[in-house]
């Protein structure tokens, strides 16, 4: 009976510090602020000079797409 209870506080203890573990991660991730973050901050017209910078859009689009963004506002 005494042998079961040891190992079911080894077994706790082992939870104990794997739950400390991933949250430490976790919360290490968290307050990284990953490249993502970034990405979904950018307004449509620092995204359309950005691309425009890139080489993805010519510079005909460019003009074409800012004007509609511009018409939007």
């Amino acid at each position: 009976m005494f042998y079961e209870a040891m190992w079911g506080m080894h077994a706790l203890w082992w939870v104990f510090w794997i739950v400390l573990v991933v949250a430490l991660v976790t919360w290490g991730r968290g307050s990284g602020g990953g490249g993502r973050e970034r990405a979904s901050r950018e307004t449509p017209n620092e995204i359309l000079r950005r691309r425009f910078a890139h080489g993805e859009i010519d510079a005909q689009e460019y003009e074409n797409r800012k004007a509609v963004l511009d018409k939007d506002r």
